[in-house]
């Protein structure tokens, strides 16, 4: 039983020219990606853990303003 090596895909090497194009405009491309772009990606990402750091800001906000419009009412 011999594998055949052939059948399967090369990793393409760091040497190689055409993978070095790729990896800058992968790295360009991600560069010239905007704020918001960036934080959505990183918030699906992310999951829970963004999911549960918004709901403590908009209670916080929402604390706040109750807690103002109850001090100056």
């Amino acid at each position: 039983m011999s594998i055949n090596t052939q059948d399967q895909p090369q990793k393409p090497s760091s040497a190689d020219p055409s993978y070095k194009a790729q990896k800058d405009n992968a790295s360009q491309a991600k560069a010239q990606d905007g704020f918001v772009k960036l934080a959505m990606r990183n918030m699906v990402n992310k999951g829970n853990t963004s999911l549960f750091h918004l709901g403590l800001t908009v209670l916080g906000v929402f604390g706040t303003l109750i807690g103002l419009a109850i001090v100056f009412h």
